[in-house]
């Protein structure tokens, strides 16, 4: 575990499930008391198995397939149905209650980083809604005698992974436009610089959303992830490769400085101003927010908004030692590394 409040290791989160079908790990507000309004998972799914048809009572699901092929099936409300598929740096999106299911239709192992609109998510799985009922309740539903449903399993609990008995049904529909999908990695990235990239999935690109989103990071170390700060919204995110440094300020005054390396998960509150530092090589951030259009404000336009004796006075200085900062009218994310880490 990390020595950071800030930081934890989903590589190493709470174990949900592990067996020959696949894992489960999870960090939520039990394991990271930080996260409010967010929180992760790593799923991973060996060829032939699914995550049971499930839902979410309180949240909202985000993901982002990292390998696999997977065949994805959801029940919204008002009699909604629908099937896609999603494979690598593609995303999907599953409201709150509705019921859903992700297989594993390829042929290797498939791995998804899953984000949740709440800090404790809470499931109920279709078996256990099932065995909560009657043999003559669900008979009545279906219009069918009790005894045809004698047999079943009456376990209320999740099962989590399960085999699927024969190959998935895949019709070639399944690979047409989806409201519930985005092609993120195939977005040509609103910031693209050659010190550094974000592709978005917001609402602006992504209608579906409504309390998620998601930035592809990828910077090389000659880039630099600007100091920032979200107005009224928080950001947690997903370390998929390389390292890095992050600082971030508290309210108090402390200064938390720390490092990541792929398979850490870190928690921005709100407001907190923080950045990004590059350490030798690429990264790759998969970073969450808890607002579908996530706000920001960057110190490089800040620099701007302000005549040099305000700035002189905020920084100590006098007014004929202040450099000449960059007139900058939009911010760019994104800024190049001159000086070493």
């Amino acid at each position: 575990m990390s020595i950071s409040r800030h930081v934890r290791s989903l590589s190493h989160g709470e174990v949900v499930h592990d067996s020959a079908l696949g894992s489960v790990r999870r960090l939520t507000a039990d394991e990271f008391p930080l996260l409010q309004r967010l929180s992760i998972k790593r799923l991973q799914l060996q060829p032939g198995a699914l995550r049971e048809p499930h839902w979410h009572a309180n949240a909202d699901e985000l993901g982002y397939v990292i390998e696999g092929e997977l065949l994805l099936t959801v029940v919204d409300n008002a009699d909604g149905v629908s099937s896609f598929t999603a494979g690598p740096g593609q995303m999907f999106h599953f409201e709150s209650g509705s019921l859903h299911a992700i297989e594993n239709i390829g042929d290797t192992p498939a791995e998804v980083i899953i984000a949740f609109s709440h800090e404790r998510p809470e499931d109920f799985s279709m078996r256990a809604a099932f065995a909560a009922m009657s043999d003559g309740v669900l008979g009545n539903t279906y219009d069918l005698p009790a005894q045809a449903f004698a047999g079943r399993q009456r376990d209320t609990g999740e099962a989590y992974l399960l085999r699927r008995p024969a190959p998935a049904p895949v019709q070639g529909g399944t690979r047409f436009a989806d409201p519930h999908r985005f092609d993120i990695e195939a977005q040509s990235p609103p910031v693209d610089f050659p010190y550094g990239q974000a592709r978005v999935s917001r609402r602006q690109f992504w209608p579906a959303l409504k309390h998620l989103s998601m930035y592809s990071l990828r910077i090389p170390d000659s880039g630099m992830r600007e100091p920032h700060w979200h107005p009224d919204t928080a950001e947690m995110g997903y370390v998929h490769r390389g390292r890095a440094r992050m600082t971030i300020l508290d309210p108090d005054g402390a200064t938390d400085t720390y490092e990541l390396q792929a398979g850490d998960v870190y928690f921005i509150p709100r407001a907190y101003p923080h950045q990004i530092e590059v350490l030798g090589e690429d990264i790759h951030f998969l970073v969450f927010f808890d607002q579908p259009t996530p706000g920001d404000i960057g110190y490089r336009l800040s620099g701007s908004a302000f005549d040099a004796p305000v700035l002189a006075a905020t920084l100590g200085m006098p007014v004929e030692a202040m450099p000449v900062l960059p007139f900058t009218a939009n911010d760019p994310l994104i800024v190049a590394r001159r000086n070493p880490a």
